[in-house]
């Protein structure tokens, strides 16, 4: 019973841990002068497309390890376009 809770914990956990990471990249490409407002549209436009992604699975019945999985995939995403640039 502890197991699943302890999965999540961890999960979310790694999600903050990915998502400073993803943060600390752009932040470093804009003090490089390498940021650009096509990166901050697509920041926010990601912000709006999880947030609708996590409200979709809550309404159809979907649980928070969902939810953190695909926050997790997008985050991850990011963080390896980011070091590719």
């Amino acid at each position: 019973m502890l197991g699943p809770w302890m999965k999540l914990t961890m999960d979310t956990a790694l999600l903050g841990l990915e998502a400073q990471s993803v943060i600390g990249l752009r932040l470093m490409q804009i003090a490089m002068g390498q940021g650009t407002p096509s990166e901050a549209q697509l920041m926010m436009t990601e912000k709006m497309l999880a947030f609708m992604d996590a409200a979709t699975t809550v309404a159809s019945g979907g649980s928070a390890e969902a939810i953190i999985e695909g926050y997790r995939r997008r985050v991850q995403a990011n963080a390896r376009r980011l070091r590719a640039a």
